[in-house]
């Protein structure tokens, strides 16, 4: 297992709640997430940064 820094832009959302679960689901795809946070938000573009650490499995070759 390996853990990783990972960034990525997210939409906001209408409500907290429906940010939370787009930015888990994402996260997801490159891992499990560990911790994460949003580190800051565009109102312009309508979106935000979440910065986060995840662990992914090795994969054995």
């Amino acid at each position: 297992m390996t853990t990783h820094f990972i960034t990525a832009e997210i939409e906001l959302q209408d409500t907290p709640a429906e940010l939370q679960k787009i930015i888990e689901v994402e996260l997801k795809k490159q891992g499990e997430p560990l911790r994460w946070a949003i580190t800051s938000v565009d109102l312009e573009q309508q979106s935000c940064s979440v910065e986060a650490v995840v662990t992914r499995v090795r994969s054995e070759e």
